[in-house]
């Protein structure tokens, strides 16, 4: 999606439509970044079978990192895991009674084994600058990228701290 000539490095799954707009997050820095990545809706529980040929189709085609994110019992990232080698990066969606936390719970705590990374409660664009990283260990241009990145972050605190002191005194 980021650039249709290449193909994707990243893919991001969710379980439902309803998790687009924290999904979309994800992909805005995957396009900032320009890494070639691809979307699906596709249910761990409902769609097991086209979840797992969408897996392998992935890693045939030349996907580096998987990103899911799930609510609730949040069993997408782990099930995905269960189903490669590649990296797995969970986004626990804001859901339910417990507001996240047992999506939190859920993917954190993945057996021995079955490892998946997890960021923050609806934190999708951490998701996707930890697979710029995982990424940037064998791209040095994307390291370049990265650095550059985290530098404008820097720069921009930077630029807030003399802007408050000077209004300050």
């Amino acid at each position: 999606m980021a650039d249709q000539q290449s193909k994707p490095l990243v893919a991001i799954v969710m379980g439902s439509d309803s998790d687009f707009a924290v999904m979309q997050k994800a992909a805005d820095i995957l396009i900032e970044f320009q890494i070639p990545y691809e979307m699906r809706i596709l249910s761990a529980h409902r769609v097991p079978n086209k979840l797992k040929e969408f897996v392998e189709k992935s890693e045939s085609e030349g996907v580096k990192v998987f990103i899911a994110g799930a609510g609730l019992a949040a069993h997408l990232p782990g099930v995905i895991a269960s189903m490669t080698y590649l990296p797995v990066i969970g986004i626990p969606l804001l859901s339910g009674t417990l507001n996240g936390i047992d999506s939190l719970l859920s993917i954190v705590q993945m057996p021995g084994g079955i490892p998946v990374a997890t960021v923050g409660i609806d934190n999708s664009k951490n998701a996707a600058l930890l697979a710029v990283q995982i990424l940037s260990t064998s791209n040095n241009e994307l390291a370049d990228k990265l650095k550059l990145y985290r530098k404008k972050m820097a720069d921009a605190v930077l630029k807030k701290d003399a802007d408050l002191n000077k209004n300050v005194m």
